[in-house]
């Protein structure tokens, strides 16, 4: 057995609805500008573009009723609602029949997002790693087996900040649906277990301030709750 000089991390994980197993987490992708109203409100032209990702590290993950400290070297943290895709099998350059087959289960999540920084790497041309991929930045709710619910493809997705509704949309407002997703980002990763999807919000996102108590529904799938504490 090999020796370590420092205790290895502990292993990312997300629970299971209903049981006591948990989902062992590798990478986490984000699907960028996947609703057309919220490709507009960020300047972009949503017209069917080829979707585009970034990553998160799986040590992002915050279980949704926690609690986030916000975030260091930001002036603008904004909530992103969002529906998380689990893969459960290993897919490859696949369809989007295989893409969908390839679908364990769904959660409700939240890409946090440090817009100010994000938004200075874009001017820039820069990488967007500063303003998305931070501790504590991918909230999720427990995981649902498609096995119970089926794949959604309709339903509303909605998140409340302090009992007022910030952002709602349908998940039938995908420009690139579930399956769509996997298929594509299969054509350059090998995908499989542990692998999470986060895939895209509608219009709506905003900032938040210590103190904020967010609340999100992905209809049919999952409820998430967050709070924002100070800044450490």
């Amino acid at each position: 057995m090999s020796d370590y000089i420092f205790p290895p991390a502990l292993q990312a994980s997300v629970a299971v609805r209903g049981t006591g197993a948990r989902y062992a987490v590798s990478r986490i992708f984000c699907v960028g500008r996947n609703y057309a109203a919220h490709a507009r409100e960020m300047g972009s032209d949503p017209d069917r573009e080829p979707p585009f990702y970034f990553c998160k590290p799986a040590s992002a993950l915050l279980a949704s009723g926690g609690s986030m400290a916000y975030s260091p070297g930001t002036k603008n943290l904004h909530y992103e609602m969002e529906l998380v895709l689990a893969l459960g099998a290993p897919v490859f350059k696949a369809t989007a029949e295989q893409g969908l087959a390839a679908i364990w289960g769904y959660a409700a999540g939240l890409d946090m997002t440090r817009r100010d920084l994000q938004n200075e790497a874009k001017a820039t041309g820069r990488p967007w790693d500063f303003g998305k991929a931070f501790e504590q930045s991918a909230v999720i709710s427990e995981l649902v087996p498609a096995s119970e619910i089926g794949h959604p493809a309709a339903g509303a997705i909605t998140l409340a900040v302090n009992g007022m509704q910030k952002q709602r949309g349908d998940l039938a407002d995908m420009i690139w649906s579930p399956a769509e997703i996997v298929a594509n980002l299969s054509q350059y990763y090998h995908l499989g277990p542990g692998d999470l999807i986060y895939t895209g919000t509608p219009e709506g996102v905003g900032p938040v301030q210590p103190g904020d108590q967010l609340e999100g529904v992905v209809a049919g799938v999952a409820k998430l709750s967050l709070t924002i504490g100070a800044p450490e």
